[in-house]
């Protein structure tokens, strides 16, 4: 759970509030008219953070691109498979 704190108080407690991220080992999520702002994490939070997106975002085009090479190039569509063809307007007859 993050320690909420309005951006107001923020700005006068900021000191505070990042000893509270590197020591305490806290997240700090600032907020304005009660909705999240911004949040203060750790050097270390943020490292994992990026690290997970990076991973996640691999994952996916590796999915994509396995799915891609999976499908057939003869036209025919396997049991859940989509095709899509592209015409240019000067084929059209």
């Amino acid at each position: 759970m993050a320690y909420e704190i309005p951006v107001t108080q923020a700005r006068a407690e900021l000191a505070e509030l990042i000893n509270r991220v590197v020591y305490g080992g806290e997240r700090v999520v600032v907020t304005r008219h009660g909705k999240p702002l911004v949040a203060l994490v750790s050097a270390a939070d943020l490292e994992r953070l990026e690290g997970a997106a990076e991973a996640a975002e691999e994952q996916v085009i590796s999915s994509v691109s396995s799915f891609g090479s999976t499908s057939s190039a003869s036209g025919s569509s396997g049991r859940f498979g989509l095709t899509a063809e592209h015409h240019r307007p000067e084929d059209r007859g």
